[in-house]
Formats: structure tokens, sequence, C-alpha cells
């Protein structure tokens, strides 16, 4: 009898043990600036993006925060997302270290830009997480090319998706889909109101069309 009641308990107890390990969601974490911290709104990416996913199966996180460049994501990447234990990162900044160049002279050199985005996938596959790229969007949204930061945020974003090939990782490449959006979508060349609420920040429109693109890449 008492065999027999150790050999349930020892059954019940790997049955638990299977259970939660079968249906551990998959946590990502989307880390980021002001953009990502605006889209854990009602309306924003983050949100969106998780009220597609099935709730029993991932556990989505933003980690934005206001005026965060490259080298912010660093510093806080222990604390806002390795102690999380991530399956997935998705790493979207760029925005501010180019635009803090030109508005507060504290912006990002292209190489450190690099080398800090680098660093940051390092530490994530370091710890067996998935990366996914993001490519800076727009700071200010006319399609002619006339931004007058327009020349640099293309640098960058090519910066980013050779990180992507040199790594094998997958990018959502904003830049473009942006771009290619805009030519469709902004006949009188309005320099906000598109896709952004103040040439940056996403406005519903905006917040949907990201989604849209990171989806497929988080499932």
């Amino acid at each position: 009898m008492k065999t027999v009641i150790k050999t349930s308990i020892l059954l019940s107890f790997c049955l638990i043990v299977l259970t939660s390990m079968t249906f551990k969601p998959k946590r990502i974490i989307f880390f980021g600036d002001s953009i990502t911290q605006q889209g854990v709104s009602k309306n924003g990416y983050v949100t969106l993006i998780k009220k597609s996913l099935d709730s029993t199966k991932y556990d989505v996180i933003g980690a934005g925060i206001g005026g965060n460049k490259v080298y912010d994501l660093y510093l806080r990447l222990e604390d806002d997302v390795l102690s999380k234990k991530p399956d997935l990162v998705v790493i979207y900044v760029g925005i501010n270290d180019v635009w803090h160049k030109q508005s507060s002279h504290t912006g990002t050199d292209y190489d450190k830009y690099l080398k800090f985005y680098q660093a940051l996938i390092n530490k994530i596959q370091g710890v067996g997480s998935k990366v996914v790229l993001v490519t800076p969007s727009v700071v200010g949204e006319k399609k002619d090319g006339t931004n007058e930061l327009d020349a640099d945020l293309n640098k960058y974003a090519e910066g980013i998706r050779t990180l992507a090939a040199k790594n094998n990782l997958p990018v959502c490449d904003l830049r473009k889909v942006f771009a290619d959006y805009e030519a469709k979508n902004n006949p009188e060349d309005k320099e906000k109101g598109i896709l952004t609420v103040d040439r940056v920040h996403l406005n519903e429109t905006g917040n949907k069309l990201v989604a849209d693109q990171l989806l497929p890449l988080v499932k």
C-alpha cells in the first residue's frame, strides 16, 4: 500500500513538473525609448501585439523609457530585461541617438551606436534569449527626403541591417516600411499626422503599422 501511495505521489509530482514546463508562456520584452514606453498604452503597438497573441502562450512586456539612447539600454539591460529571463527581446532604439545630436547635442556617434548595439546583442544572446532588431523610423514624415535628419536615420538604419546580417538575426525594417507608407499616403507631404502625432511618436495608425510588422517576427 505504501509503495502505491509513494508511486502515486511521484507521478503527481512529475505531472506537475511536466505541466509547468509544457505551459510556460513565451516571454517577449520590447526594449526601447518613449515610442515603446507609449507602446503599452491602450492603442500602443505593444498592447496591440499582446491582444493578438494567446495570453496562455505569450507573456508580453514593454520596457521603454523616454529619452533613452542605445547606451541607456545597455546600462539598464540587466535590471529591466535579463533579470526577467525573456525568451525573446525586441530592440527598438535609435531615434534619440540621431535626434538628440541636433536638439541637445547629446546623441550617439554612429560608431559608438553600433558598438553598444552589438554589446546588447551579445549580452542578450549570452543568456540564451533570441533577438529581433528594429531600424529607427522617422523624425519628420515628409516623403521627399527633405526631413532634416533623413540622411542620418538612413545611415543608422543601414547599420542595423548590417548588424542583423552579421549576427544572422531577423530585422523589422521600420525605416523602409515608413518610407513606403508615406510615399503612398502622404500626398501633401506633411511633416506629421500620417503615422506620428509630433514627427516622432506614433499615432493610432502608426502603432497599428508597427504592430502588424512586428507580430510575425515574435510568434
